[in-house]
């Protein structure tokens, strides 16, 4: 196809009656037609793709085309190095035959140029003939003639050179902002008057929720009073001169953006450059709570199993104290003694989670019920003044959830509102859906959080308790939070108060049908009534025949099979549905490591079974 395409170029090109030659910028020939090899007379290797631009000048100039010469390699060196310069050019030349051609030169955008030669012998034939009979004519009538004529003639190049140029812009524009369209960032450029006038389309990218079409909109319009009040501050400074690198949170989404404004003193605007840097800023601060959470295991690694041993023996001359009849003076004692035990037995086990890696353990639970029990459980433990109001508005069904470090997180906060009301109030547990995130607020009508425990309270080991603390309560919410992919967000009400929000993302378990190949009985009815305890619809099959008989059934949403079943391998059902595979072979197995699919090994929880339905049906919300 390309040598078609190749050779219809040729064809056309000779249909061109004025000579045509292109070199790239290594000044070698890339195309020449033929009335550029018959006006020159040249040679067929100097008309053949890569011919050298040197080479054709030396032969022009050793055959006489410029004239005599007085040093050939002078004037080969002088139009090689002109030529280098690409510049569009127009002249006329008398050839040594005595014929005249106009040569007319135009630099191309990816380097070399195209050169196009035209015989004007005839007009200027025409131009010597009326010279010569129109004795009624003033020389100055002809010369202005003849100026006007090549005037024209050197206007026509250059217009065809500023028609090249602003194709060229045009092609290079629409490039740009191509380019600029695929960037995971916005840019965009403000006039004074906060106005945009340029965008690459991708707000909405970074702000959601914001318009797409932007340009002509102000700050306020496109992106909201709340977030133009952050934003004017910097602004302004921008346009005074001072460039601006900054970050704030997005309020509808939570997102980190960072924002980089660069004043544009020719235009007096802005030019912006927003990015979505939430990622990063978490791994900044994960990185820097593992940072203290090895440090935290260092420092109680060393004294924690002699501290174990010692508590104890105390807990058990203690255990041994409290079965004999002692006063009750004693025996209060006793019971002192063993309750200041168990709770340093209980800081020791904190101290272990804080430090230690841990994985969320996520699996189906109703975020709904989960919170109704952590109030029953939260309401007893409250001081005698508070209030525990809670309010729900979710959909039903049920979450990937880590149930257990959830209810320790809110129970937790639930406390430590608590804590923050010595004279009674109330607090208000809120869990609502807000777009694509499970939202669980906290709030309290105590004094609200102090500057420093603004910036510190999710440090391990901060607390603003006086000794009654550990440190480590809103620590373990934070990491509970980044371990199953979500936020924690710590302030005040503007009412009064303390507000703690966390967010994790909405992951709602989908009813599913499910074709489950296992030729072991006992084993599919195990996973079956897992399957159903996920509220999904199942389809068995013993065999890879049947359940091959069974893989076209219309609504089947994905198959779970045995890798080696009695009739063949179980893999062979791979095809229109998405798969899991589970096996009990240990990773290695080259049956196992030839899956192409999730595997789960034998057995595994209900837990990790929905997880990994989850992540295998692609269409799953």
């Amino acid at each position: 196809m390309a040598s078609i395409d190749s050779d219809l170029v040729a064809s056309g090109l000779n249909m061109i009656g004025q000579a045509l030659s292109i070199f790239d910028d290594d000044l070698r020939l890339r195309v020449g037609n033929m009335q550029y090899q018959r006006m020159f007379g040249l040679p067929p290797e100097l008309t053949r793709p890569g011919a050298s631009f040197e080479d054709t000048i030396r032969f022009l100039v050793l055959r006489g085309e410029y004239g005599p010469q007085d040093d050939p390699d002078d004037a080969v060196a002088f139009r090689v190095a002109q030529a280098r310069t690409f510049q569009p050019h127009y002249f006329e030349r008398r050839r040594a035959d005595g014929r005249w051609i106009a040569v007319e030169g135009a630099p191309l955008s990816q380097g070399g140029w195209v050169t196009v030669y035209t015989d004007i012998t005839h007009i200027k034939e025409q131009e010597r003939l009326l010279r010569a009979r129109s004795d009624a004519l003033s020389d100055q009538v002809l010369l202005n003639a003849e100026r006007l004529a090549a005037a024209n003639r050197e206007l026509a190049a250059t217009n065809a050179a500023l028609s090249e140029a602003q194709r060229v812009l045009t092609r290079t524009e629409a490039r740009t902002r191509q380019v600029t369209q695929m960037v995971p960032a916005h840019i965009a450029h403000m006039d004074a008057n906060f106005r945009y006038t340029f965008s690459n389309r991708r707000l909405a990218a970074i702000f959601p929720g914001a318009a797409q079409d932007i340009v002509g909109l102000t700050l306020e319009q496109a992106l909201g009073r709340e977030t133009c009040a952050t934003l004017l501050p910097y602004m302004a400074r921008a346009l005074e001169g001072d460039a601006q690198v900054f970050e704030i949170t997005h309020p509808g989404s939570g997102r980190r953006i960072r924002i980089a404004l660069t004043p544009d003193h020719d235009g007096h605007g802005v030019y912006i450059l927003s990015t979505d840097v939430s990622a990063e800023v978490q791994a900044r601060e994960a990185l820097a709570h593992a940072g203290k959470r090895t440090l935290a295991a260092q420092m109680t690694a060393g004294m924690a199993h002699d501290f174990g041993n010692l508590l104890t023996i105390i807990l058990g001359l203690q255990g041994r104290l409290a079965a004999r009849d002692l006063p009750p003076d004693a025996q209060d004692d006793v019971q002192g003694t063993l309750a200041a035990a168990r709770r340093g037995a209980a800081l020791l086990d904190r101290l272990a989670r804080i430090s230690g890696p841990r994985d969320p353990v996520q699996e189906p639970a109703d975020p709904a019920a989960l919170l109704t029990e952590v109030a029953q459980l939260a309401r007893p433990a409250l001081s005698e003044g508070a209030e525990l109001r809670l309010v729900l508005d979710l959909p039903p069904g049920k979450q990937m959830l880590d149930a257990g470090a959830l209810q320790d997180a809110v129970l937790n906060l639930i406390l430590n509102a608590d804590a923050a009301m010595p004279g009674g109030g109330r607090i208000t547990l809120d869990a609502h859906r807000t777009g694509d995130w499970l939202a669980i607020e906290v709030a309290d009508q105590g004094t609200g959080f102090a500057p420093e425990a603004l910036s510190r309270a999710t440090e391990p080991f901060f607390t603003t308790k006086k000794g009654q603390g550990s440190g480590l309560g809103l620590s373990m919410v934070y990491d509970m939070a980044k371990l199953s992919g979500g936020t924690l967000r710590i302030g005040n009400d503007p009412s009064g108060g303390a507000r703690v929000v966390l967010r994790l993302p909405w992951r709602p378990v989908a009813p599913r049908m499910i074709l489950l190949v296992e030729d072991d009985d006992q084993i599919r009815a195990q996973v079956r009534d897992q399957l159903t305890s996920l509220g999904h619809s199942v389809i068995e099959a013993a065999s890879l025949s049947e359940a091959r008989a069974l893989s076209d059934l219309p609504g089947l949403d994905a198959v779970l099979t045995d890798i080696q079943l009695g009739d063949g391998l179980g893999l062979d059902l791979a095809g229109a549905h998405p798969m899991v595979a589970m096996t009990s072979l240990p990773p290695g197995h080259p049956l196992r490591d030839g899956a192409d699919c999730a595997v789960l090994t034998k057995p595994f929880t209900t837990a990790r079974l929905a997880a990994t339905l989850l992540h295998a049906i692609p269409d799953a919300p």
